[in-house]
């Protein structure tokens, strides 16, 4: 379970802080287990700042606190800091992303479960469509729903999301494919075989829908299962 630790502290040396943190990064390299982290400064009280500190567990945030480089820091903060910091220690229970959203509906929804009309839904009038087995610089919603369309008349399939990141407008999901190959796909006649693949897919959102989209995978590997020779 992720784990998110938030410092609250006051101080009047936020430049000498900074340099702190700077050299922490430097001499923790290799080390830390953060995985992400921020720092805000109070729009109504300049002295008055938060930090965010996402950990993948509580048990990596402790291997995190434990570093000597950890300690130094804490210790070298707490004499710039006006005050004693304040933690707060939080288990994270739902972390939505507004792309990730999206991306679970293209997989779920879309590909796997057929619902073509969710296309005007998900995708931005102008998608721009990348795809190792298409053809280049496709764009607009319709190249969406032809790949759908193909990959649905040739295969019985599912995704299994390995993992999915999200950051600033942009989702990436590694993924298992898993299909039952029962129509003609790239010169392929059907033979019932079951497939895997691996890949990748990466999602540029803009204004709620997904504006482009990135997709990498074994073409060549599936195209072997099926019995093409390459």
């Amino acid at each position: 379970m992720t784990f998110v630790q938030i410092v609250d502290y006051e101080t009047s040396r936020p430049e000498a802080v900074g340099a702190l943190f700077d050299r922490y990064l430097e001499q923790s390299d290799g080390k830390r287990t953060v995985t992400h982290s921020l720092i805000g400064r109070d729009r109504e009280a300049e002295t008055h700042y938060v930090d965010v500190v996402e950990f993948p567990s509580y048990e990596e945030a402790m291997k995190n606190s434990h570093l000597p480089e950890t300690d130094r820091m804490f210790r070298e903060m707490v004499a710039l800091c006006d005050g004693m910091p304040r933690f707060t220690n939080l288990d994270v229970v739902r972390d939505d992303h507004p792309g990730s959203l999206l991306a679970d509906r293209v997989f779920d929804d879309i590909a796997v479960k057929g619902d073509l009309g969710a296309v005007a839904e998900v995708f931005a009038a102008d998608y721009r469509h990348h795809d190792v087995m298409g053809p280049a610089g496709r764009t607009g919603r319709e190249a969406v729903v032809e790949d759908v369309s193909m990959w649905r008349a040739a295969f019985d399939f599912d995704f299994a999301r390995e993992a999915q990141t999200a950051q600033d407008d942009f989702v990436t999901t590694l993924w298992t494919w898993t299909g039952r190959h029962k129509g003609a796909f790239m010169g392929a006649a059907p033979t019932g075989r079951t497939c895997t693949m691996t890949g990748t897919t990466v999602f540029r959102c803009r204004d709620g829908m997904i504006a482009e989209g990135w997709w990498h995978y074994d073409a060549l590997g599936l195209m072997r299962q099926l019995g093409a020779r390459g």
